[in-house]
């Protein structure tokens, strides 16, 4: 399995903290959103030069780990 982290890095000089991948400025957030509306791991590939399969997939893997631990509320009816 891919570790995130050594793809995915937070610095306070790139995209104002935003979690990116190494040596983008390329944001996580952005990569989830287009898996999300269908875009395929190569259309990305040739979309973004700078990007590695391994950075791509490592997106998801950040995410999940980012709300595994976070405590949902629900509301009662």
């Amino acid at each position: 399995m891919i570790n995130w982290f050594q793809h995915i890095e937070t610095n306070p000089n790139k995209l104002f903290s935003k979690p990116t991948i190494f040596n983008t400025r390329i944001s996580v957030d952005l990569i989830l959103e287009k898996l999300a509306v269908g875009d395929t791991i190569d259309d990305l590939l040739n979309a973004y030069p700078k990007l590695k399969r391994e950075g791509i997939a490592a997106c998801p893997l950040f995410a999940a780990d980012s709300i595994k631990n976070e405590i949902v509320l629900s509301k009662v009816s």
